[in-house]
């Protein structure tokens, strides 16, 4: 039987191919290599700044921490200060209170932002004047809203006691009441985080067909039903889940104006947490309690990263 050989000639062409396939392999190795390499610094960098902070500070929850002699004393109680927890009339005030915070602010600050966008995006003129307007109170700091609606509160000589004079009603301690302290806190958040949704979701609304949908002859409520919410909706569940996890971590508001109180009125979780941390010295309490805000949070984000996942549309 024959045996079949290449001809001479086509064998330097045969093995030039291998050749520039073996380099091209090389090259796609290196350039493989080089990515994660110019990543390494980056990885380095969080790792630094998150992980193992996070890990420290699960440690310490771990243990109860007393200084003696200018030395810190470590002693430890294993899941001691997570059992602790839900006996902890501040703890479990304070995520009563967050939840009903989060709820009520997000809804409200989520429907104002989606009629105001809604309102702007159907102007012909002054629509960038507007859109400043909006934007104001998200721009302006923490500090100076703090002063700003504790001035406004004020029992004697607020500006919200004149207007309610004004129909008759008597004058009410708007941040001392405990009945009152948590929606006047409210009140000052979507104040100042509604300018936040408005602008996302004006930047997520379809105008093009939007128009298209008007010169079909479609109504409001057919534009709405129809194309807006329907197009909409991975805009409206990002906004909804960033806002949600910024609400969850409310401090500043709670701080300026009420210092948690009264009582246990407008305490929350992260001011809790500063507070047993910081005021009182009590570290590994401290340390469980923000490592249960932390794991909350996460829960949050699974939910948040799981529900785009399912609205958005794959290509």
């Amino acid at each position: 039987m024959a045996r079949t050989s290449i001809p001479v000639r086509d064998q330097p062409a045969r093995r030039s191919a291998e050749e520039r396939t073996v380099a091209l392999t090389g090259a796609y190795a290196s350039g493989h290599a080089w990515r994660y390499l110019s990543l390494a610094p980056t990885v380095v960098l969080l790792l630094a700044l998150t992980v193992l902070p996070i890990v420290w500070l699960a440690a310490m929850s771990l243990h109860t921490i007393a200084w003696q002699g200018g030395e810190a004393q470590w002693t430890f109680v294993g899941l001691g200060n997570y059992v602790s927890m839900p006996g902890n009339v501040f703890f479990t005030a304070a995520l009563r209170n967050t939840v009903l915070f989060v709820i009520v602010c997000v809804a409200v600050e989520m429907f104002l932002g989606f009629v105001l966008a809604l309102m702007v995006s159907r102007l012909v003129r002054g629509r960038m004047l507007f859109i400043a307007i909006f934007l104001l109170p998200i721009l302006v700091p923490a500090i100076v809203i703090g002063a700003i609606f504790k001035l406004m509160y004020n029992y004697d000589f607020g500006l919200v006691n004149d207007l309610v004079g004004l129909v008759g009603l008597p004058a009410q301690d708007w941040l001392g009441d405990a009945n009152l302290a948590l929606a006047s806190v409210i009140v000052v958040d979507i104040w100042h985080w509604t300018s936040f949704c408005f602008l996302l979701l004006l930047a997520g609304l379809p105008h093009d067909l939007h128009e298209a949908a008007r010169l079909d002859g479609a109504s409001f409520w057919q534009e709405l039903r129809d194309v807006t919410l329907p197009l909409m909706m991975p805009v409206l569940l990002a906004t909804l889940a960033a806002r949600a996890l910024l609400a969850f971590k409310v401090f500043d508001e709670v701080f300026l104006l009420t210092g948690g109180g009264p009582g246990t009125a407008t305490e929350v979780l992260s001011f809790t947490v500063y507070r047993v941390f910081f005021t009182e010295d009590r570290q590994g309490p401290g340390s469980a309690m923000a490592m249960a805000v932390i794991i909350m949070v996460c829960a949050m984000v699974l939910v948040a990263v799981l529900g785009l996942r399912r609205r958005t549309p794959r290509p």
